[in-house]
C-alpha cells in the first residue's frame, strides 16, 4: 500500500506525519504557562489560571492542520469528520493572521455577540477541539487493543466524543462506515511507522493533547460558555 506523502521536501520528518503531530502538540503543551499554586476547583481560580496562561492561535491552528490527514486515513467512516474538521481548522488558520491568541479570538466573538452563530471562530474552535479529542481517544484505544482491527478503537472514540453531538442518521452512517476502516497495519503503513515507533508517537500526542484540550475546556468555562453545544 502506498504511504501517505505529505510533502515533496527532503526533510525526513515530512514523511512522518504522526511524528510531526506529536512534536507539534508537545510544543503547544509546553507553551502553556501553568501556575502550579492555582487551585482550579472553582470558577474564580479557574479564571485566574487561564489569565496566567497563553496559547497562541497560529501555532495551535498549524498543529491542528497536521492532524487532518489522520481522518483521511480512516476512510469513509470519518469522512464527515474530515470535511468538518478541515474547514474549521482552515478558518482558525485564517483567523491567526490577525488574532494572536485563543483567548483574544474568543473575546472578539463575545464582544460581537457572535459566539454561537455559524462561522464563529469560537464555535469552530469547539468543534476542532472535539476532533483532537477523538484522535486522542483513538490512540489510547489502539495502544490497549490487541489485534489488527481498528473497529473497536474507532467505535469507542466516536461513541465517546462525537456521538453525543450527532443525530441518529449520522450515527447510523458512521456505524456502517466502520466496516470499511483500514487495519492497524494499513494505517501504520500510511503513516510510515512501525508498531513500536507509532506507539511512542501516539503516547506523546495523548499526553500533550490532553493538556491542550484541558486548557481549551477551562477557557470556555472561564467565560461561562460551556462546552456542550
Amino acid at each position: 500500500m502506498a504511504s501517505l506523502n505529505l510533502s515533496t521536501g527532503a526533510d525526513h520528518d515530512n514523511n512522518k506525519p504522526l511524528r510531526r503531530i506529536a512534536e507539534a502538540f508537545k510544543s503547544l503543551s509546553n507553551s502553556i504557562k501553568k501556575d502550579d499554586n492555582t487551585n482550579t476547583t472553582n470558577s474564580i481560580s479557574q479564571t485566574l489560571e487561564i489569565e496566567n496562561s497563553v496559547l497562541e492561535l497560529a501555532p495551535f491552528s498549524n498543529a491542528c492542520s497536521l492532524v487532518s490527514p489522520l481522518f483521511r486515513c480512516l476512510g469513509i467512516a470519518f469522512r464527515f469528520a474530515e470535511m468538518d474538521y478541515v474547514a474549521k481548522v482552515d478558518d482558525l488558520v485564517e483567523a491567526s493572521k490577525s488574532i494572536s491568541t485563543l483567548q483574544a479570538m474568543m473575546d472578539d466573538d463575545i464582544r460581537s455577540d457572535f459566539v454561537r452563530k455559524g462561522g464563529s471562530h469560537t464555535r469552530n474552535l469547539l468543534r476542532v477541539k472535539r476532533g483532537l479529542d477523538m484522535v486522542r481517544v483513538l490512540f489510547e484505544q489502539i495502544i490497549v487493543t490487541e489485534g489488527n482491527s481498528l473497529k473497536s478503537p474507532a467505535s469507542t472514540a466516536y461513541a465517546q466524543v462525537f456521538a453525543p453531538h450527532h443525530n441518529w442518521a449520522i450515527r447510523k452512517a458512521v456505524a456502517a462506515g466502520m466496516y470499511a476502516l483500514p487495519t492497524k497495519a494499513q494505517l501504520l503503513t500510511k503513516l510510515n511507522e512501525d508498531e513500536a515507533s507509532a506507539r511512542t508517537q501516539m503516547q506523546i500526542y495523548i499526553g500533550a493533547s490532553a493538556a491542550v484540550i484541558l486548557y481549551i475546556d477551562k477557557l470556555f468555562h472561564s467565560k461561562d460558555l460551556g462546552i456542550d453545544w
